[in-house]
């Protein structure tokens, strides 16, 4: 009897103090403030300090006759909004199975930004970050937990992440749209979408606090590469103080643009495919419709176009000739962002394996390859297998953008390496997949990696690893995120990464044949680059010279 009263009450107890919790979870109370288009109502949480305004519109939806043009900005309501949750994401297939969102679902009405910012009761003139999320202009949201804005807001900072347009929807060309067009161009409207945000931003962020003089765009793979082309953009660089990139630039071989000819002949032939002849049947499809013939074409994405409108020339083009926005760039990659095992494409770690894909891959420069990339043994050929890889996917393309911008620019370049590699995964039955998050085992083994992968250190740089559940983060985690985070914060705030006794990170300067960069790792410090000459083959071999 005592034994089942005890038990009773430690039940009991157990109730109430679960109850204790779920009651002290809520730590806010609604605030408003007022921007150009009307009244909203957000939230205030007293123990971070932060104020927060979810899902709000900054465009009008890209629906019916707004299908695939330019986004025109958010019409002006009566009354209060309510911005307590985030808007819908882009309509997008589950293609990386690791992607978390908090969305209200999915909906070609996409337009919509989030906010978080200190108290603007006490605060003004506050240094405003813009991110952009990856996906490869495929998926994406900005509600993602591991972009969430509170814990940078926390440094002093406005934060703000934009949804924008995706694949058929945000990149489609077509003759008869650019026909209709002012600027007598297509696709892009992704591109166009985040530029829309920018003047959004522009015009709005002192309602927060912030100072549209001070706004730093960041953003990690798609969203990387949205920022160098942001940064090129006659629409949006005067817009930006500062520019930050993780994992990626518009630089062939990394989602590079295409010609508008090119680009309508690829939309006119898929709209053919699918048994559709004019710009009026596409836009009096349904989204389903529309989702699903494009779903059956197997495609990923659509180009970004040289549309002579948003992007006028090609990166190289626009940075060679100093039109580019004339700001601080701070940018990077990861140790290991793709397997090797995807250069080998299923062949052993041989050295006979290696030759033999090296002079399928480059067959009139695979002897230059060669001795670029060391292969006598199992752990280098694993090593260099792992560099081209990573080259060919993204690491060449952000290498190029921060060479450029070091040769066309008085402004300071910023370059790290990102080598931190996460902890064990709390639950067995997950691996990590390619976006950055986990998903389901199903059978597959994890992949193997000799450093950090693609998109693993976003949670790091963003103070966002208590968001993120699926690692056992341990102490050096913490440190390590820190660190990384303080580094962004201080670049955000000055355009200068240095500061608050952080190992000190060198400016790069044009043509040096061992630039300076930081290694951000358990250990961080600042190295000297021994690898420039293999960048400047792929700068031959991708004829961005």
């Amino acid at each position: 009897m005592r034994k089942c009263w005890i038990t009773s009450l430690i039940l009991i107890s157990l109730m109430i103090g679960s109850k204790q919790i779920l009651a002290q979870d809520n730590f806010s109370f609604p605030v408003r403030t007022t921007i150009a288009t009307g009244i909203i109502e957000g939230e205030y949480n007293t123990k971070t300090e932060i104020e927060k305004y979810l899902g709000i519109p900054y465009g009008q939806p890209p629906v019916g006759n707004l299908r695939w043009k330019a986004p025109l900005p958010a019409k002006p309501w009566n009354g209060v909004k309510e911005t307590k949750k985030f808007g819908p994401r882009a309509v997008q297939a589950p293609v990386f199975g690791d992607m978390n969102f908090r969305s209200d679902g999915i909906s070609e009405d996409c337009l919509y930004l989030n906010v978080w910012s200190p108290s603007t009761e006490t605060e003004e003139n506050l240094p405003v970050l813009v991110y952009f999320y990856g996906g490869g202009f495929v998926a994406g949201d900005g509600s993602e937990p591991r972009y969430d804005g509170e814990s940078m807001a926390q440094k002093g900072i406005v934060v703000v992440t934009v949804n924008y347009r995706l694949e058929l929807f945000g990149f489609f060309a077509h003759p008869e749209l650019s026909a209709e067009s002012s600027y007598k161009g297509s696709g892009n409207y992704g591109l166009l979408d985040q530029n829309l945000a920018l003047k959004w931003v522009n015009e709005n962020i002192k309602a927060f606090g912030g100072d549209p003089s001070r706004v730093t765009i960041a953003g990690e793979s798609a969203g990387s590469i949205s920022v160098s082309y942001q940064m090129a953009s006659p629409l949006s660089k005067d817009l930006i103080a500062g520019a930050i990139g993780e994992s990626g630039a518009g630089i062939k071989p990394t989602l590079p643009p295409v010609s508008l000819s090119e680009a309508e002949k690829t939309g006119k032939e898929f709209a053919e495919n699918a048994g559709v002849y004019s710009l009026a049947e596409l836009r009096a499809m349904s989204t389903k419709d529309l989702y699903e013939i494009y779903q059956e074409s197997e495609r990923f994405g659509f180009p970004v176009v040289i549309d002579g409108y948003f992007l006028p020339k090609t990166l190289p083009e626009i940075f060679k000739a100093q039109e580019q926005a004339q700001v601080p760039l701070l940018a990077g990659w990861n140790s290991a962002e793709i397997p090797g095992a995807a250069f080998m494409q299923g062949k052993p770690y041989t050295q006979e394996a290696f030759i033999e894909r090296v002079k399928a891959s480059f067959p009139n420069d695979w002897e230059e390859v060669l001795q670029l990339h060391p292969h006598q043994t199992p752990e280098e050929v694993e090593r260099s297998a792992t560099d081209l890889a990573s080259d060919q996917f993204i690491a060449y393309s952000t290498w190029k953008w921060l060479d450029l911008h070091a040769k066309n620019s008085d402004q300071a370049v910023y370059r790290y390496l990102y080598s931190k590699l996460r902890p064990e995964l709390r639950n067995p039955d997950l691996v990590p997949g390619l976006a950055g998050g986990t998903m389901e085992r199903e059978g597959q083994e994890p992949p193997k990696t000799i450093g950090a992968p693609h998109a693993c250190e976003i949670e790091y740089a963003m103070g966002n690893l208590h968001l993120v559940e699926d690692y056992a983060w341990e102490a050096e985690d913490y440190q390590v995120s820190e660190l990384f985070q303080n580094y962004f914060a201080n670049f955000i705030k000055s355009g200068n990464p240095n500061g608050d006794s952080l190992p000190e990170w060198p400016n790069m300067k044009a043509n040096e044949t061992n630039p300076g960069f930081i290694n951000i790792d358990v250990q961080t410090k600042m190295e000297r680059s021994e690898v420039e000459k293999r960048y400047q083959f792929h700068d031959r071999f991708y004829g961005n010279r």
